[in-house]
């Protein structure tokens, strides 16, 4: 990791009064969590991207070639 920015990040925490600064770094450890998430679901779908798009080609094949029909979800 940069330490600058961990540096500024620990400055700006200094900023803050010392009864909250646990509150901002429970916040801070959410966001950290959250954008970890958010890169393992960018990693899952970037892995199965391909077959998705396979997959969605196919049906519109199968649609077109009478084998299938749209779903109709107003009858579900």
């Amino acid at each position: 990791m940069d330490t600058s920015a961990a540096t500024t990040m620990i400055k700006m925490l200094e900023t803050v009064p010392e009864q909250l600064q646990e509150t901002v770094v429970e916040h801070m450890r959410d966001y950290i969590e959250d954008i970890r998430d958010e890169a393992k679901w960018k990693n899952s779908f970037s892995r199965t991207q391909d077959k998705l798009i396979g997959a969605a080609r196919q049906v519109r094949q199968e649609i077109v070639g009478g084998k299938s029909s749209p779903l109709d979800v107003e009858k579900l």
